[in-house]
């Protein structure tokens, strides 16, 4: 999971905070979870350490790295090569890979996925902020606006 991609995406469309409990009862959908991780960047944001504490409890595992900032102030995080090294490990031993972004750069890593090892690859994301190019790659992709009510925190403590 791309914690930013949807953090970013449940804020801007939305203002709200994603249900990370239901939106990992969703992906796994009744079939046994071989691993969920969630990818995320450091802010120093206040209450940060207690969210991905959160996120551990719910069965996610969490991997985080610092925001990068350069000189002239610039910023960069991101996981895009973690998320896809990660996917391709694990590839050969599932049959059904679960991406959560909307961001269409993964659109190579879903193609791969399944013509490289055969996996399904079923992609959820918030239909209004995804990649058109990355919902045409995926088997199957859940748009997460349409059961809002499921996935999202109006203005929320959880």
């Amino acid at each position: 999971m791309d914690v930013q991609n949807l953090y970013y995406s449940a804020r801007n469309l939305h203002k709200s905070k994603v249900n990370y409990n239901s939106l990992i009862r969703q992906a796994v959908n009744g079939r046994t979870l071989i691993r969920a991780i969630c990818y995320c960047i450091k802010t120093k944001e206040e209450h940060e350490d207690s969210f991905l504490k959160a996120l551990e409890k719910i069965g996610f595992e969490v991997k985080a790295k610092d925001l990068q900032v350069f000189y002239g102030g610039a910023k960069k995080g991101d996981w895009d090569v973690g998320i896809a090294m990660d996917m391709i490990e694990l590839a050969p031993k599932i049959d059904v890979a679960v991406l959560i972004s909307g961001d269409g750069d993964y659109v190579p890593l879903v193609q791969h996925l399944g013509r490289g090892y055969g996996c399904k690859v079923e992609v959820l994301a918030f239909g209004k902020s995804a990649s058109s190019m990355l919902k045409e790659a995926a088997d199957v992709f859940i748009d997460l606006e349409k059961d809002a009510k499921n996935f999202l925190i109006r203005g929320g403590k959880k």
